[in-house]
């Protein structure tokens, strides 16, 4: 039987909501071993001038805890 942790964090992006996802997972990865899932929980935008500076996303990662 194995147990699980989720673990929330914040990741950001220039580009859009998919690189902060992919930025977010890997910064994790190095920290959390056995990471199995996320699901994203929050998205947001910065703006400025009327223009889209930031993407920034709030995710749940799922990870195995060693026996």
């Amino acid at each position: 039987m194995s147990v699980a942790k989720v673990t929330e964090i914040i990741a950001s992006s220039n580009k859009g909501f998919d690189d902060a996802v992919t930025k977010g997972i890997k910064r994790a990865n190095k920290t959390l071993k056995n990471i199995k899932g996320a699901w994203v929980k929050d998205q947001q935008v910065s703006v400025s001038n009327g223009k889209v500076t930031e993407y920034r996303v709030t995710l749940k990662v799922t990870f195995v805890l060693k026996d």
